[in-house]
């Protein structure tokens, strides 16, 4: 049963709220999507009765988003508000007794950890670090807290503290590395690694775990709590980390360690695997370690699979691969309360869906796959997660009973007219189906003609799904009076791993004959999309195809949209990062096989580009340089071809800043109009 009927229920019901505001909806727009309350880290209490959760609202005065806890019961009633400070508060967890909830936040000046009672009262201050807390988790006697903090390997909170003092007073500003990564996502290194600390959740002095340990936990740039573990007896740690030396910037061999919780031994490997293991998670009796593993190294798109392994008190039994035969791979996964099954969730034909693994019988099957899943975890016999769709963003939802337990948003979606989604597929490369989805204009009027907005999604193992999205979403161009078009080409995520693999050493192959199929499916599909006025957008990876495409299908559109997309594949491997992911997407290296840097090269056939393009790029992305960036604008302006680069001081590989998005959508919309829209 993949109750699907949720998801129809809800839209209907935004239907419905639409039909009795009457005149006073209006087409959904850059500034509705700021409107929006973004729920977030949702916990269950551990009487399975009441949720705490973050809503995130964003803030235009102060440009950027302030979040707070909130309850809700499981059936849906008594939402309240549990914390309100301008500092904010995130990152919840319950006490084992249900009495009150820690949390991080940065009312004191910088984030320490604190607690409030769910029954009322004052929050109060926990931990009193020089240093930021970055990550928090209870054990589960609710006497110990792990938290993060970033430290100089070798030195301690206090001595990492003062040797900040001591830099920030110098009057050199020079930095020697020794080794790469110099630079990651959107911040230059200084030599602190992300530790992890136990401290007493009465108060105390925090313990490193991994005090000579010249590596992060939890992992750079996307770990959180998922990566840590603690043991049923509360003796000890499991946590996920990547010790690769100076190989650290090519490598994915990411291993789970164990470590007791006084810190009187240093962590021990219980993983040898040499690609990626991480998300150790025990079951419910803490005889059985659960976690994520990948079989190829040096691939971060590989497909994980769910390794069992007995837990003999501090050390790990012998692997059972349990998902091997599933061809789906798991973003994240929890026990249910038998040690029997397991629930994980998954990309899945242009959805995020729910399973449920029995263990034992080796059988796996569906029980939510409309939409986009997320924060799934059990609540008693019931299980509560967030869903999100094209049409809403993020609510609450249980199974077990089936409801919706939060409708945060209904004002907010009530006042808009969106775009109706509808997925399509068609033959791609090879003949091999491939799948899309299409977003009609707001108010949409059969009998006439639309201008279409043909998103490309980044990645490239990446899907333009089922989602809510805050930076590319479609109903902001179906608002606009386009209809959406996205493909999710060879490479995409959700289809199976060989089609994910497909884009390997292929990056300008078959995507692109997945691309030009779908559009022509699309506009053969739906008469009323008008086939002479299309744009085409793409971030990252389809900014980079964006870029290809200028010169490989130059004739097709009425003007291109280019945020942070490579220009020169060759050099995007000597000014990035993460050095495994060309490495791999490519074949190589460019010294050892050059060829495959070079044969989808966009920087080789500029001589062809003519259309119109918009160029966007922010100065901290260190993923996708700038440089990258400017040299597309340079090829465009010495071509003269008209163009135009919206360039962001302040932003990494995305746009954050709630005006830096008004200014981005607003400009890219503008684009739009100019060339799609002017003779009209």
């Amino acid at each position: 049963m993949q109750h699907s009927h949720l998801l129809t229920g809800i839209l209907m019901m935004a239907a419905c709220m639409i039909m009795a505001f009457g005149g006073e909806s209006h087409p959904f727009s850059v500034h509705d999507l700021l409107a929006m309350d973004r729920i977030s880290e949702p916990q269950v209490s551990p009487d399975g009765r009441q949720i705490v959760f973050v809503i995130r609202k964003t803030d235009l005065d102060a440009n950027k988003g302030r979040k707070s806890l909130y309850l809700v019961r499981t059936d849906g009633s008594g939402l309240r508000r549990l914390t309100q400070h301008e500092a904010g508060d995130f990152s919840p967890v319950w006490s084992p007794d249900g009495g009150s909830v820690y949390f991080l936040s940065s009312r004191s000046g910088t984030v320490q950890v604190w607690r409030i009672p769910v029954s009322g009262g004052e929050a109060e201050q926990i931990t009193q670090c020089p240093l930021d807390v970055g990550m928090l988790k209870l054990s589960r006697d609710g006497r110990m807290l792990c938290v993060s903090m970033e430290v100089f390997p070798g030195k301690s909170v206090a001595e990492t503290a003062h040797e900040l003092e001591v830099r920030e007073k110098s009057k050199s500003t020079g930095v020697i590395y020794q080794s790469v990564f110099i630079r990651h996502w959107d911040t230059w290194k200084d030599g602190r690694r992300s530790h992890l600390f136990m401290v007493p959740a009465a108060g105390g002095e925090p313990v490193d775990l991994m005090p000579d340990m010249d590596t992060d936990s939890p992992t750079k740039p996307w770990g959180g709590p998922e990566e840590v573990a603690f043991t049923l007896d509360g003796k000890g740690l499991v946590f996920t980390a990547r010790d690769a030396g100076k190989a650290e910037a090519w490598s994915t061999n990411f291993d789970l360690y164990f470590v007791p919780l006084d810190g009187s031994q240093a962590p021990a490997r219980i993983t040898d695997n040499p690609a990626w293991d991480t998300a150790p998670a025990f079951s419910p009796d803490g005889r059985t370690l659960a976690y994520l593993a990948m079989k190829q190294p040096d691939y971060e798109s590989d497909r994980f699979r769910i390794v069992l392994r007995e837990w003999h008190g501090n050390r790990a039994g012998g692997e059972v691969w349990t998902s091997e035969e599933w061809d789906r791979s798991p973003g994240s996964f929890f026990w249910g309360t038998d040690n029997k099954i397991l629930y994980a969730t998954a990309d899945d034909m242009g959805q995020r869906a729910l399973f449920e693994i029995d263990i034992r019988k080796g059988k796996i099957r569906k029980i939510q796959g409309s939409g986009t899943v997320r924060f799934a975890q059990t609540a008693g016999k019931s299980i509560v997660f967030g869903m999100d769709h094209l049409r809403s963003p993020v609510e609450l939802y249980s199974l077990r009973p089936d409801r919706k337990i939060t409708s945060i948003n209904a004002n907010q979606l009530a006042a808009v007219q969106m775009g109706e989604p509808e997925q399509f597929s068609f033959k791609g490369w090879n003949d091999e189906t491939v799948y899309g989805y299409i977003v009609k204009p707001a108010g949409f009027d059969p009998s006439e003609k639309y201008p279409v907005a043909f998103l490309i999604h980044g990645g490239p193992q990446g899907s333009f799904g089922n989602d809510f999205h805050y930076r590319w979403n479609p109903q902001v161009y179906a608002g606009a009076g386009y209809a959406a078009v996205m493909v999710d080409f060879h490479g995409s995520t959700g289809y199976g791993q060989a089609f994910t693999d497909a884009i390997h050493d292929d990056w300008g192959g078959k995507p692109l004959d997945d691309l030009k199929n779908g559009l022509k499916a699309a506009l053969a599909a739906c008469p009323w999309m008008d086939a002479d006025r299309v744009a085409a957008l793409g971030a990252s990876y389809g900014g980079y195809m964006i870029n290809w495409i200028a010169g490989n299908w130059p004739d097709r559109f009425r003007c291109l949209v280019n945020h942070d997309g490579n220009f020169d594949t060759r050099m995007a491997y000597y000014d990035t990062e993460e050095l495994w992911f060309p490495e791999w997407d490519h074949a190589g290296t460019p010294w050892d096989n050059p060829e495959h840097f070079e044969k989808h090269n966009p920087a080789n056939y500029v001589g062809k580009w003519q259309t119109p393009m918009l160029v966007v790029h922010g100065q901290n992305d260190y993923r996708v340089p700038v440089t990258q960036g400017i040299a597309t604008f340079n090829a465009l302006q010495r071509r003269g071809i008209p163009s135009q680069m919206l360039y962001f001081p302040d932003e990494n590989h995305w746009v954050l800043k709630p005006h830096n998005s008004i200014l981005w959508h607003d400009t890219v919309i503008q684009w739009l109009n100019r060339w799609c829209k002017a003779d009209l």
